[in-house]
């Protein structure tokens, strides 16, 4: 299954980040690959939530549910596809302090199997996560930074 590790540091506490990244419900308001997000269930620091994310370079939406289970103490998120476009989806969001700001470290493990394509299709697959997974983390800080 593939991998895609990103680290950012964000110039802002490890709490306002932690924050916004919990606010996930408000992310299509400042997420351009997030088209809707809407929270279908909640209970303490478990939260289900149904997601419309955009593929822009091939105009596509690609959908799932999607499980997030924090830890607040750890500042961190774990999150699982409960259901969706994806064969499998699931990581980690950590969240610590370094440097007077805070370091972002996420991983996601996904699979998104298309019958018949090819090694190049795969790579392009890949590479469009990779950035999908930037533009989240680079909106997170922008709006971290900024406020």
């Amino acid at each position: 299954m593939p991998r895609v590790e990103t680290t950012l540091w964000i110039q802002a506490p490890v709490e306002k980040v932690y924050q916004i990244a919990r606010n996930n419900e408000d992310f299509p308001n400042f997420m351009d690959d997030v088209s809707s997000l809407t929270i279908v269930e909640q209970d303490g620091l478990r939260v289900v939530s149904d997601w419309v994310g955009v593929i822009p370079t091939f105009g596509l939406k690609v959908k799932w549910r999607q499980e997030d289970v924090w830890d607040e103490s750890a500042h961190r998120c774990e999150f699982r596809q409960l259901s969706g476009d994806y064969d499998a989806m699931s990581g980690t969001w950590q969240l610590s302090e370094e440097d007077g700001g805070t370091r972002f470290d996420s991983v996601l493990d996904y699979e998104y199997k298309v019958p018949g394509i090819g090694p190049l299709v795969t790579k392009v697959v890949h590479n469009l996560v990779v950035k999908n997974l930037a533009g989240v983390l680079q909106a997170l800080k922008e709006r971290a930074e900024a406020s």
